[in-house]
């Protein structure tokens, strides 16, 4: 059943990235910068720490309320805003040096795995 809610939930992220991400980028296209995913990874930073923060303080969601928007639909919608919730809980819990590392290598070993896997393509 978790994994249902999830999906359903990720499904939902997902279109709303699409749509979101590409309105954006149609209304402000600034020369090929890529202003859609940078406004929806913002939007979902947000969303994910206003829906945490209710999470938390409150006790305002059930268990699979939780899943469907924190894991799914905000998971769906995007990927960066876990990760910065994630880096967040490190920087609150005081473990300074795991928030770093962790910013380190998803930034440089993401690069690098792109960069290979796009070579993987073109061997030249």
């Amino acid at each position: 059943m978790q994994l249902l809610i999830v999906g359903a939930g990720g499904f939902v992220g997902s279109v709303l990235r699409f749509a979101i991400g590409g309105a954006i980028q149609r209304v402000v296209p600034m020369a090929g910068f890529p202003m859609g995913i940078l406004v929806v990874n913002l939007l979902g930073c947000a969303a994910i720490g206003l829906a945490s923060g209710l999470a938390e303080s409150r006790e305002f969601m059930s268990g699979e309320l939780r899943l469907f928007i924190v894991v799914g639909l905000l998971g769906g919608f995007t990927t960066y805003s876990t990760f910065a919730n994630d880096g967040v809980a490190m920087l609150r819990d005081e473990a300074f040096g795991e928030a770093i590392l962790t910013v380190a290598l998803h930034v440089i070993l993401g690069f690098a795995a792109v960069w290979w896997g796009h070579s993987l393509t073109n061997p030249t």
